[in-house]
């Protein structure tokens, strides 16, 4: 019975052998600038990854895309590279440090977004990233550099090209009166909000708030004066206009029940609040602008105190979509140009390919 036992655990150990073997098999060899293998491996990461941000399963042909893909990605970085094209470990992460705060809202540092996620999902920063875009955070940093890469070689190599692509008069106006309905405004009001962070001294803080309201209320301190002071980087106090919208999801995002926003809503313009406490600060507003819900119209502002029209910001969110759409087909040109026996050597290819790509989850 032992030697059979025996014989199981050096059977397991064999075909795990194999399974390795299997997967550093060698499907590529980019050698435009450097020699760069393409492994079984490499190709079985990222089918999953995408598999995992699709949620589909991918057949054999797809699996050939995305090696395809994988090896247009290796000549563009290793002809960047070979053009002095570079892009630095800091400015990845402060390229993923703006996409992540912008979908949370707000500004926020590696550190601030890793106990976000310890908190809200209960799971780490590398878990929470594996299991949004099958990549721990260092093998995703390593993907977004380079398709960074990728993209700053293309715009260098096509500048002039894509400086010039742009939607044309007829075709925004035509967006405008496709989306008319979507152009609109909800109640608004514009205030100015007077914070004051409590720190080690709650105390201190609420005299300060206190100090500050009376001052704005009696006319000793303007609007402008408290703008400037508070930029000031020991005034102890933060201050800005600030622009509501009455609506559900503004309310959530201020803390506020819709209620409490509709009581917002009710007060009249000029009005000036109590100090109020929460668990951070203390503070006091003054409502300034109160704006009535429309639709806007093509010459409007999008939002009010700026100047920014809707014809203009559908110009803006036009030209990126046609210089995406450029970029993608440059990407493909490029890639294509350079995509050579001389640069590639492909060392699984017909049968012997498919063999390899039909593991488990092909439709």
């Amino acid at each position: 019975m032992k030697r059979f036992a025996v014989g199981i655990v050096i059977l397991f150990t064999v075909l795990a052998g194999l399974a390795a073997q299997s997967d550093l098999q060698v499907l590529a060899v980019v050698k435009l600038n450097k020699t760069e293998p393409i492994t079984l491996k490499e190709l079985r990461a990222r089918v999953e990854t995408y598999q995992k941000q699709t949620n589909k399963v991918f057949d054999t042909t797809q699996k050939k895309e995305i090696l395809d893909a994988i090896i247009d990605e290796k000549l563009i970085v290793q002809a960047a590279q070979k053009s002095g094209i570079s892009i630095t470990d800091s400015q990845v992460d402060q390229y993923f440090m703006q996409n992540m705060s912008q979908q949370l809202g707000k500004q926020v540092s590696e550190q601030e977004l890793a106990d976000i996620i310890r908190k809200e999902q209960n799971m780490s920063l590398d878990d929470y990233m594996k299991k949004q875009v099958g990549m721990n955070l260092s093998e995703y940093k390593a993907y977004l550099k380079s398709q960074l890469i990728a993209q700053k070689y293309v715009f260098t190599q096509k500048k002039d090209e894509l400086s010039a692509v742009a939607p044309t008069d007829a075709e925004i106006r035509s967006f405008y009166e496709m989306n008319k309905a979507s152009f609109v405004w909800n109640d608004m009001l514009k205030m100015f909000l007077v914070i004051v962070p409590k720190e080690s001294d709650a105390a201190a803080a609420k005299t300060k708030a206190q100090s500050l309201l009376v001052d704005y209320t009696n006319k000793k301190q303007t609007l402008d004066q408290l703008r400037v002071k508070s930029r000031i980087d020991d005034s102890g106090f933060q201050a800005g206009d600030l622009l509501i919208s009455k609506t559900q999801q503004h309310a959530k995002q201020l803390g506020l029940s819709y209620n409490e926003l509709m009581e917002l809503f009710s007060k009249d313009v000029g009005y000036i609040s109590s100090l109020t406490e929460t668990d951070n600060d203390f503070q006091f507003y003054t409502i300034l602008e109160k704006y009535k819900a429309k639709m806007l119209d093509i010459g409007d502002v999008v939002q009010p105190g700026t100047t920014v029209t809707v014809y203009d910001y559908i110009k803006q969110n036009l030209t990126q979509q046609k210089q995406s759409q450029y970029m993608i087909k440059a990407i493909q040109d490029i890639s294509k140009s350079l995509n050579t026996d001389t640069n590639v050597d492909r060392k699984k290819t017909g049968d012997a390919l498919d063999k390899l790509l039909a593991w488990e989850g092909n439709n």
